[in-house]
This record gives structure tokens, sequence and C-alpha cells, in this order.
């Protein structure tokens, strides 16, 4: 009978252990909060040394920032999905509907709770701040492209998209402000205030944007 020794531990490429190491960064920061992303906190949880994180990460405030940009770009992806190439997916006025009834619901509460953490850090973390005006641009230009394609569709009526796009931004950011609060306090009209904010920016009936 023949023993065998301890396995040999695979090595994984530069890029799969980077994604990896961000990923782990990510969920403990939509968790628990991006305080608590730290090398050895990613170290521990991904069962390596702390060294091997710092050396892809040597600042902890470069994880941060990262682990900040996957969560938020999951959320807007999944949220508000680029338009299919062959432009057969649901018209801009669909994808509204399907959004707003998606950030009523619970599920995105995390993300939500990671904005607010974000935009409280980044006044002391420059490379966050980077992060953070990054990703609101990048969410204000994809919701005015919505806009743009539902105005040039004849759904909608909005003579400036980019302006109606930021000021539905911030509408769900005000309302996302109560995401620690409890939840009678989150019920209508707060939770309905960026939905009809998009209504009336946009030229529809009320409950135009409710969901089906």
């Amino acid at each position: 009978m023949t023993s065998r020794g301890p396995e040999k531990r695979v090595r994984k490429a530069p890029a799969e252990r980077r994604h990896e190491i961000v990923a782990t960064a990510a969920r403990v920061g939509l968790t628990e909060g991006l305080e608590c992303v730290t090398l050895r906190r990613v170290a521990d949880e991904l069962g390596v040394r702390p060294g091997l994180v710092g050396h892809y990460f040597p600042a902890a405030d470069a994880l941060v920032a990262e682990a900040f940009t996957s969560a938020t770009m999951a959320e807007l992806d999944g949220l508000l999905p680029e338009p299919p190439v062959e432009g057969d997916g649901p018209t801009p006025a669909g994808v509204l509907r399907r959004f707003f009834t998606l950030i009523s619901g619970t599920e995105f509460d995390d993300v939500s709770r990671l904005w607010l953490n974000a935009r409280h850090l980044s006044r002391y973390r420059p490379v966050l701040r980077e992060h953070v005006v990054a990703q609101e641009r990048l969410w204000c230009r994809r919701f005015e492209r919505v806009i743009t394609d539902g105005t040039a569709a004849g759904e909608f009526s909005c003579p400036d998209p980019r302006a109606a796009a930021a000021r539905v931004l911030v509408a769900i950011d005000g309302a996302s402000t109560y995401i620690n609060t409890s939840a009678e306090h989150r019920a209508e009209p707060i939770a309905a205030m960026p939905r009809t904010v998009a209504e009336a920016e946009l030229g529809l009936p009320p409950g135009a944007l409710g969901p089906v």
C-alpha cells in the first residue's frame, strides 16, 4: 500500500489570481463594508498568505477601489445591460420598467449600501474617489443612452437626455440614503420617488414605468 503525500498546490495564472482576489474583496465589501477589505482579510478568505495578495495590490486602497468597481459594474450590467447588437431586446420603456421593478426589491440592498459606504470613504481615499466618479459617469452614460433611444423611438419626450439621466440618478441616490433605515420608512412615497421623477422627466403619465 503506497502512501500519498500532500497535494501540490496548483499555481494560478496571474490574471485568474487577480480576478479571484478582486471578486473576494468585492464580496467582503458588499456584505460587511469596504472598511473590512484588507489584504489579510482577503488572504484569509482565499486561504493564501497576505504577501500573495500584496503582490497584486501593494496598497490596500487600490484593492478597495477595484472591489467597489467590480461590485458596482455587476450591478450596472444586471440592472441596465448593454442593448444587444441585433437590436432584438426590450424597448427602452421596457428596459426602464424592468429597472425600476428590480431596484424596488431587496436584491440590490447590499450594493446600495456599498455606494453609500464608498461615497463616505471617498472623502478620505483619493483612489476610491476616482473609481466612484468613474462609475457615476458610466451609470449616467448608460442611462442617457436608454433615454436617447426611447426619445428617438417616440416612446419618451425628453429634450435633454443627459440632464434627465443625471436628475433620475440623483433621485435614486437620494432614496438609497434610507437603505439602512427600517423597511416602513423606505416604503411609499420614498421607494416610488425615482420612478415618478423618471416618468416626469420623460413626459410619461404616472405609473407608466411601474411593474406590469
